[in-house]
């Protein structure tokens, strides 16, 4: 368990033990909750020492290995070659797992209907003189040719839209 989380449920444990202690005084609760509050606190200063020195520990190293990766991060980003290298995980991890042994298999079979293999393929080709009507579009674009005839005649003429019509 970690010890931030241990010395924490401590701390909520004295809270409740020293709030049930004075759940008997005819005090108000809001009262007994401070006063609990702040026993608790006093005892945890003294009875979780050692919790306490555990959970600092932690968060210091915690906060050591945030900084060394910060400083490494800063290190690459800055063109070092070293530290690029150190936080390759990708690599790391390569280097740390056995390579996987290639095992001879059988080819599998592609397996096809009965609809497939009778039906022809619907292929469409264009002699080489001829242009198709998407390349005479783009070549007219492309010369900025606004020419309606050559539209008409491949049948890319679209018709307005109402909402065009309306304007």
């Amino acid at each position: 368990m970690s010890p931030a989380i241990k010395y924490t449920l401590g701390r909520l444990g004295l809270f409740v033990v020293v709030f049930a202690a004075l759940f008997p005084l005819p005090l108000n609760i809001l009262v007994k909750a401070m006063i609990a509050f702040v026993a608790s606190a006093g005892f945890s200063f003294i009875l979780l020492r050692k919790w306490r020195n555990e959970m600092a520990e932690h968060l210091g190293s915690v906060v050591e290995r945030r900084t060394a990766e910060k400083q490494r991060l800063r290190s690459a980003l800055a063109g070092d070659d070293d530290a690029v290298a150190a936080g390759d995980r990708v690599a790391a991890a390569d280097a740390s797992t056995p390579a996987p042994t290639e095992e001879k298999t059988a080819p599998t079979e592609v397996k096809t209907t009965q609809a497939e293999k009778t039906a022809p393929a619907e292929v469409k080709t264009v002699p080489a003189g001829e242009k198709t009507a998407l390349a005479e579009e783009k070549t007219a674009t492309a010369a900025g040719s606004t020419d309606t005839d050559v539209a008409a005649a491949t049948g890319e003429l679209k018709s307005e839209t109402k909402s065009d019509a309306g304007k």
